[in-house]
């Protein structure tokens, strides 16, 4: 698919978020993905620039680091955790070329400010070196979002991201610093990725790469993800596709459609707890004793 590349003047590079985050502040530095994940919630942001091409235009906020240290030397910057990239992967395939993720390490290391990096990329790599100078001095969380172990699903639900082995070899890397690693198993994708075997190999590779929390989440369809997503699986995966729309037809308000829903859960739920004693691994990451920063609890 080709590229339309689209260039935009950052107004502001941190974002307050609320809510259930472990983060108060966000940053992203492109618009649109070129992973091209079928499932992807932020889909939704291109609304705003007029685009429906949230995979194939992608617009690049060419002055994200001029922007960035303004806010980070101000003095009412409290040095707080920075998550980057949560709406769009920074380690995504124009990275390679536009190579703005070092000069905004470089900036957090200046400025010895803590950060959460969550990619399905292993392009992190890359910039192994300023990730483990960052971790020397502050708090560093890189995450690697996994779906499956089964790389023919893989390649069809997350075409444009590296294999999930690659990411995992990412991880292991990134374990040899000071950085803490972390599985990000979503979202969990019913009928499809949510074969107890394929998420105990998950938990599985997670643990023997030392691997310090696994976050997991079930998936959500909203806006126009849902339409999308739906589409996809009824063209690629029909039997899977035809189980799962009976748990995300909201038309369908039946005390039947109800107790398919909360069985559904409930068994993922003991599953993924089982798994998480067999494996002895938390949702939470607690820094290390001579970090200034406090417990950072992930979503459960």
């Amino acid at each position: 698919m080709q590229k339309l590349i689209q260039t935009l003047q950052a107004k502001s590079a941190l974002h307050y978020v609320n809510g259930r985050f472990p983060y108060n502040w966000d940053l992203n530095i492109y618009r649109g993905c070129g992973h091209g994940c079928q499932y992807c919630f932020a889909k939704y942001t291109h609304n705003y620039l007029n685009s429906e091409s949230f995979f194939s235009s992608i617009f690049v906020k060419e002055n994200i680091a001029e922007i960035l240290e303004k806010e980070l030397s101000r003095k009412s910057w409290k040095g707080e955790v920075v998550n980057i990239g949560g709406v769009t992967d920074s380690y995504q395939p124009l990275e390679r070329e536009m190579k703005l993720m070092p000069k905004l390490l470089r900036l957090f290391i200046k400025y010895r400010t803590p950060i959460i990096i969550s990619t399905k990329s292993d392009l992190i790599l890359r910039d192994i070196d300023l990730i483990a100078e960052l971790a020397e001095i502050a708090d560093v969380y890189i995450a690697a979002t996994i779906t499956t172990p089964n790389e023919k699903i893989r390649e069809k639900i997350e075409p444009g991201a590296s294999s999930s082995i690659d990411r995992f070899r990412m991880l292991e890397e990134i374990g040899k610093t000071k950085a803490a690693t972390a599985l990000h198993l979503m979202p969990i994708i019913p009928y499809l990725t949510d074969n107890p075997d394929d998420l105990e190999t998950l938990f599985m590779i997670a643990a023997n790469c030392d691997v310090k929390y696994i976050v997991t989440g079930k998936l959500s369809l909203r806006g126009k993800t849902k339409p999308h997503f739906l589409s996809f699986m009824r063209n690629a995966y029909e039997e899977e596709f035809l189980k799962l729309i009976k748990l995300y037809n909201q038309k369908e308000r039946s005390q039947e459609a109800a107790e398919r829903v909360k069985s559904y859960n409930h068994r993922l739920t003991s599953l993924l707890k089982h798994l998480r004693i067999k494996y002895q691994m938390t949702a939470i990451y607690k820094p290390p004793e001579n970090r200034i920063n406090t417990q950072l609890k992930l979503f459960g």
